[in-house]
């Protein structure tokens, strides 16, 4: 028997080690580096070293990838114990998502696309919907401010993730050139707000993002 032969055989290296966790850190591992559009079972089989019909044990092949990513996101945001105030409670959770999404700032919009049903995925959804039911909001019409609360978060990091190379309050020279090229524009609003639009705090950004939700929602229902 050849020693090709006889290795067609054998596990390839590291299949005997795999498990959904590893698969998942394999593929946030490609996400961080070459964004969600570069996962793929052989993408993530390569960083594994093993074999990409290998992973078929344990996930769906690439919808399956990207739920168990976006999963695992929501899974192990640290949701905060409830006060019993509308604001006070949302305001948690988003600082709390963000927290979270932060870590791996390229998988974050996976969780806006992907219908997941497991428990652990469903828990920052249900502390949600609860916090809205309590201050009174029908069924209905809390998915629908919880979808709205979601997508404007999620539009807000993806706006932090995006600008961060570039934009910044530390890069005095960087800040400086994008100011007097928006100065010279010769619009006359762009003009007027050149030093701010020159500048970008994510955290006070993320802030103002939050709380302009929270005003909307709580003028919604009434409070």
């Amino acid at each position: 028997m050849s020693t090709s032969t006889a290795r067609r055989g054998r596990p390839p290296k590291g299949e005997s080690r795999l498990s959904r966790e590893a698969i998942v850190e394999a593929t946030l591992r490609v996400i961080d580096t070459d964004g969600v559009g570069a996962v793929s079972m052989r993408a993530v089989g390569r960083v594994l070293g093993v074999d990409a019909k290998s992973l078929y044990n344990h996930v769906d092949g690439k919808d399956g990838l990207l739920d168990a990513v976006a999963e695992h996101i929501l899974g192990t945001i640290e949701l905060p114990e409830r006060t019993g105030d509308l604001r006070t409670d949302l305001r948690a959770i988003a600082h709390a998502f963000r927290d979270r999404a932060l870590t791996h700032a390229e998988a974050a919009a996976l969780v806006l696309t992907r219908q997941l049903a497991s428990f652990e995925a469903l828990a920052p959804i249900e502390a949600v919907l609860t916090v809205l039911r309590a201050a009174g909001c029908p069924a209905e019409e809390a998915v629908h401010l919880l979808r709205t609360l979601v997508a404007t978060l999620i539009g807000s990091l993806l706006r932090e993730i995006n600008a961060g190379p570039t934009y910044g309050t530390t890069d005095i020279e960087g800040i400086a050139r994008r100011q007097a090229v928006l100065e010279g524009s010769g619009l006359p609003a762009i003009v007027g707000a050149a030093p701010h639009l020159a500048r970008f705090d994510p955290g006070a950004e993320y802030d103002f993002t939050v709380e302009f939700a929270l005003d909307a929602l709580a003028a919604r229902l009434g409070r």
